[in-house]
């Protein structure tokens, strides 16, 4: 059914498919097809942050004093493809599939998880004022980077061809149509192809195209014992990458395992091949991408060896939750350290001696007897 912003067509959602159903009429939380949508919203919005809570004072002193010329090309290289690939999860989920999205809670998700791509988009430039003398040159000389174009060609290539094709269906429906003297051919197999395709590319930007860059930051606090404002904010930024993967990883099982419809189920089945083979593109563009970071000379506890191998384990692991195998060997950790930064939970420190990153704001819970206040008095 084409895209409606209201429609007056009664129907029960939780009996519509993710994607391509009715559009949303109202949104209601009531009932709900998949209540893991509704726990990954409340989840996410628990962790609410802003960048401005971390002062970047220290870090602008180690940058301009700590950190000789390879370090700064590392932190520098790795701050602007970040701000790249994050301006565009901060706009593209909700372009390519908000117009099609059938069910409240995943249209509402989406827009929670664009809200937060926009938040780290904002981190970083918070980042780069506290520390640059002149942001603009951060900012300026990113596209002038051709491995951070080639890692980011790699998803958006996914995402517009989805939303193009998406956009022939919402405006003309399912059929051969002529455009501009051109037949464009719309269907339905097609389209769900491209959705599945485009959800496999953002699965592995959340869950792999980061991680060389997050490891290099953490390392500088870990390692170094520098930059470790910047170290906190990128553990905040993937503290809700790890919501968002859970997201993609949820859909893409919900696609393979026929709860979607047998359609999905059979492409999932026919685009294996395909989404391995996306998968090491990753791989070896982050591999590229630490020789990039590593060719102006070393730092203290990394190296580009090292790197390739940690992509490599984290490919593993995601692959194997969607059900793939894992075809790398290496199937250990080569950077253990990276865990406790990954996990959501910080060591308790005084407020007045540190910024907070482990809090929650809205968290509520629901697991409470009955009896729980039953002793007491006012």
């Amino acid at each position: 059914m084409k895209f409606q912003t209201f429609n007056t067509t009664k129907n029960d959602a939780t009996k519509e498919q993710m994607f391509f159903g009715s559009s949303v009429n109202s949104a209601r939380y009531d009932k709900q097809k998949y209540s893991f949508f509704e726990k990954q919203i409340r989840k996410q919005n628990s962790f609410f942050w802003t960048p401005e809570e971390i002062a970047m004072n220290q870090d602008s002193a180690n940058y301009h004093k700590d950190l000789g010329d390879a370090a700064k090309h590392i932190f520098t290289s790795n701050l602007q493809y970040q701000i790249l690939l994050d301006s565009v999860q901060g706009r593209a989920p909700n372009i390519a599939l908000l117009p099609v999205v059938s069910i409240p809670e995943l249209e509402t998700l989406v827009e929670t998880w664009s809200y937060f791509e926009t938040i780290h988009s904002r981190s970083y430039s918070h980042i780069i004022r506290g520390i640059y003398n002149n942001p603009g040159d951060v900012f300026d000389t990113m596209l002038d980077i051709q491995p951070i174009l080639d890692r980011a060609s790699a998803v958006t290539k996914y995402y517009d061809d989805f939303i193009e094709y998406s956009s022939w269906y919402n405006l003309l429906g399912i059929g051969k149509h002529t455009v501009n003297g051109k037949t464009v051919d719309v269907n339905e197999y097609e389209l769900h192809k491209k959705l599945y395709l485009l959800m496999s590319a953002v699965n592995i930007l959340e869950g792999v195209r980061f991680y060389v860059s997050f490891a290099c930051t953490w390392n500088f606090a870990e390692s170094m014992k520098v930059m470790e404002k910047s170290a906190k904010i990128l553990k905040l930024i993937c503290r809700d990458e790890n919501v968002h993967l859970a997201i993609t990883t949820f859909i893409m099982k919900k696609f393979a395992d026929g709860s979607e419809g047998t359609m999905l189920r059979d492409i999932a089945q026919e685009c294996e091949p395909l989404v391995y083979q996306m998968y090491d593109d990753a791989v070896q563009q982050e591999k590229q991408w630490a020789e990039y970071l590593f060719s102006e000379g070393s730092v203290i506890g990394l190296n580009a060896q090292i790197l390739g191998e940690y992509v490599e384990y984290i490919a593993n692991k995601r692959m194997r939750t969607i059900g793939l195998k894992g075809p790398y060997a290496q199937s250990s950790n080569p950077l253990p350290w990276t865990d406790s930064w990954i996990g959501s939970k910080d060591t308790q420190v005084a407020p007045q001696e540190e910024e907070i990153t482990s809090y929650t704001v809205g968290g509520i819970n629901n697991n409470i007897d009955k009896n729980v206040l039953s002793g007491f008095k006012l």
